[in-house]
């Protein structure tokens, strides 16, 4: 039994959230939807013998989602891995796929976002499990184009921001949605931050002044990003089903 984890792009591994999980004795299976569609190396056609998904970010949009096949495969386990309260994280394209999948609003943000933005947690956010030992307020890193605009019913908002209202959010026991990229390591952020140019105009934002944001706010991005990474392994993954990495 695995946690699958379905990355859309070269750039968008798991990173720091995959190091967090493996040290913790969980089998990790990465695939490549946007690659192979639905097969081995693709989407899963089920949730046989799958502990949960982490559903990565990608250049791809939710509202383009009748072009993608393997997208809409990726709705229906989603809907599919909530339903039965499996582990179902989702990180920026895959947060907006965890909303359109259970019944929220995605669509076009006014302004990019691309860089280290500040948010803050919500009363919610505050006592939420997953966010403990995390600064109330605090920067995180940014790059999309579009955004969730109505969240799914029942969800429970845990971060907002002035560019961002609905930045983290909640559903049922297991499943959480974050539009920020917390699981970038190092070269993660370089490489995500070089590959928003098409978001930067939008954004106001030059690639030289991404370069000193990152050089100013790496230490501390990933000292609070590796405690949501460990605070997510320890609380959303039931123990009972760990497994060898």
């Amino acid at each position: 039994m695995a946690i699958i984890i379905l990355q859309h792009s070269n750039i968008g591994a798991p990173a720091r959230l995959a190091a967090s999980l493996r040290d913790h004795g969980f089998a990790l299976d990465t695939r490549r939807p946007d690659l192979h569609g639905v097969s081995a190396k693709g989407a899963p056609r089920d949730l046989d013998n799958v502990h949960g998904l982490i559903i990565m970010g990608g250049p791809q949009n939710v509202t383009d989602i009748e072009k993608y096949e393997w997208m809409k495969h990726e709705v229906e386990l989603i809907k599919q891995a909530h339903a039965r309260e499996l582990p179902v994280i989702g990180i920026c394209l895959g947060a907006q796929l965890i909303a359109h999948a259970l019944g929220g609003q995605v669509g076009p943000r006014e302004k990019s976002a691309v860089g280290f933005y500040q948010m803050g947690l919500t009363p919610q956010g505050q006592t939420e499990t997953i966010f403990a030992g995390i600064r109330w307020n605090h920067e995180q890193l940014f790059s999309c184009g579009q955004e969730v605009k109505t969240l799914p019913a029942g969800a429970t908002l845990l971060a907002s921001s002035k560019h961002t209202k609905n930045v983290a959010f909640k559903v049922g026991i297991r499943t959480f949605a974050f539009l920020f990229h917390f699981e970038c390591d190092k070269g993660g952020v370089e490489q995500l931050m070089h590959e928003s140019k098409d978001l930067m105009g939008s954004a106001g934002v030059t690639e030289s002044e991404l370069r000193v944001q990152v050089d100013q706010r790496y230490d501390e991005y990933a000292r609070l990003s590796d405690r949501l990474c460990v605070n997510l392994v320890s609380f959303c993954f039931p123990l009972v089903k760990k497994m060898t990495a």
